[in-house]
């Protein structure tokens, strides 16, 4: 229950039907929202659900968008008009179009303050590439970005940015020491380009030739999903397990099972992943891509290597495997990190964030009145 007083948000983000980072890191504001007094949250799903009789069409690629928009403009009038502050989950490129972009202008439209929360590790590329998007982002009342990484990218555009970091639930991804390293491994990304798995599966043959009894369970899917199983079949990889997608309140079980997380992306902003690895105790080799070290410092919280490498990966698991007393002090300083993601300290963020967002959207009505 909300309080008179409490800031009505309306959160435009996918519902977990799109299973990814925005939507699990949505999904976790909403929950921790659900009995605070001094917000009353709630979700504008950005892929809503057509009328039952058009759903057998969202099966069709080209249909599924234009059913999507026409369902998606409504709900937006309808759900924005009675919020105070609307917070917009931002992605890049065609994404950027289709969701924050049409959220972003209703609630101009309406008179609302908006908090673009930006996630994309490909922000470089896309502010380049997109005047739109500058132009949209240089207009907000408030750009959040979960790492120091975007919120240079932003800067060296021109745009202003706060940080506000990701949240993690501690007591769901409980911390467990490990002492000798079993070499199972554990991958979280889903299996898109930018994501390169198809480096994890590369290194991982050539821990398997050194560790014979090395097993890699690989959680997510995605476009590259049959490419990668062929991948795995021509490296005569055993033990690798596909396991799909998993719903968010069951994924710690994958952390707490594990004695490595390996991941190679080529594009990251700030992997949920790695956190969850960081609080679960899993020791974590990654490449050295984007906003990864700005929360991983090398040879500190874990390891990391170069891009698309996969003997320097290879090599930095192994180097864990063979030294768990190291594996161990970068588990423990890695832990100590996650209390910056801690609910009582994001929550404090949220609520300047929201803050500034009214007191900069009165301050226009000031200076401009406008009826809304």
């Amino acid at each position: 229950m909300s309080s008179p007083h409490a800031i009505r948000v309306a959160i435009v983000a996918p519902s977990l039907r799109i299973l990814g980072g925005h939507a699990v890191q949505a999904r976790r504001l909403l929950d921790a929202w659900n009995a605070d007094p001094a917000v009353e949250a709630w979700l504008v799903p950005i892929n809503p659900l057509p009328p039952r009789p058009l759903e057998s069409l969202l099966r069709v690629k080209g249909l599924r968008t234009l059913i999507t928009q026409v369902c998606y403009w409504p709900l937006l009038v309808r759900e924005l008009r009675r919020a105070d502050v609307v917070h917009v989950f931002s992605a890049s490129y065609l994404s950027f179009l289709l969701s924050p972009l049409p959220a972003v202008a209703v609630a101009k439209l309406l008179g609302k303050p908006v908090v673009v929360h930006y996630h994309s590790g490909e922000a470089p590329d896309h502010l380049r590439r997109s005047r739109i998007a500058r132009a949209v982002l240089r207009r907000t009342d408030l750009n959040a970005v979960p790492s120091s990484f975007l919120k240079g990218v932003f800067e060296s555009f021109g745009i202003p940015a706060r940080v506000v970091a990701n949240t993690i639930d501690l007591t769901r991804f409980a911390y467990r020491k490990r002492g000798a390293l079993r070499p199972r491994l554990l991958s979280t990304r889903n299996f898109e380009p930018l994501y390169n798995v198809a480096c994890t599966l590369r290194a991982f043959a050539r821990i398997q030739a050194r560790h014979p009894d090395a097993s890699l369970t690989l959680v997510g899917t995605g476009s590259q999903a049959a490419a990668l199983q062929a991948l795995a079949s021509e490296l005569e990889l055993r033990d690798v397990t596909f396991v799909g997608s998993v719903p968010p309140d069951d994924i710690c079980r994958y952390y707490a099972d594990a004695d490595v997380y390996l991941q190679t992306p080529s594009i990251d902003n700030m992997p949920g992943s790695v956190i969850e690895a960081f609080a679960s105790g899993v020791p974590v080799v990654s490449t050295n891509v984007g906003g990864v070290p700005s929360i991983l410092v090398n040879d500190e919280h874990g390891l990391l290597a170069p891009d698309n490498d996969a003997d320097a990966v290879a090599g930095c698991v192994c180097r864990l495997l063979a030294h768990p007393d190291e594996a161990q002090r970068m588990a423990i300083a890695a832990r100590e990190t996650c209390e910056a993601y801690a609910w009582t300290r994001v929550r404090t963020e949220w609520l300047s964030a929201y803050q500034t967002a009214l007191d900069s959207r009165s301050a226009r009505a000031l200076v401009c009145p406008e009826s809304t």
